[in-house]
């Protein structure tokens, strides 16, 4: 499976940015695609999840802000990111995984593409 990730930028705190994860080569049906971050100096941390069976899934902190949907069939996953925070400044990932279990931890996830930058300023 192999996962590219795009759309980062930077933006004023208030701002907006779509993320993209376009993934290929997956041939297993039962899986969640999902969206992580890592700020300097902090721990990975789970974003937002969508399942084969169409469920999502946000961190708190997220929740109400951020919106993670895909086509049909997840070829291509969007994180839709509105009223950015600085505290949103981070490397964001986009991940798969076999199954829909656990998907808030990251070490369940098996494939990771690169990440992209999100700088939001004050």
């Amino acid at each position: 499976v192999q996962l590219q990730a795009s759309g980062g930028g930077s933006v004023q705190a208030g701002g907006s940015l779509r993320l993209s994860c376009a993934a290929s080569g997956r041939t297993f049906s039962s899986y969640a695609i999902g969206w992580f971050r890592q700020a300097p100096g902090k721990e990975h941390e789970f974003v937002a999840a969508i399942t084969s069976v169409g469920s999502t899934y946000y961190a708190e902190s997220v929740k109400g802000r951020f919106t993670i949907s895909g086509d049909n069939p997840h070829d291509t996953v969007y994180l839709q990111m509105n009223s950015l925070k600085p505290e949103d400044t981070a490397v964001y990932y986009c991940a798969v995984r076999r199954g829909i279990l656990n998907i808030l931890r990251g070490d369940t996830y098996g494939y990771w593409g690169q990440g992209t930058q999100v700088t939001v300023s004050s």
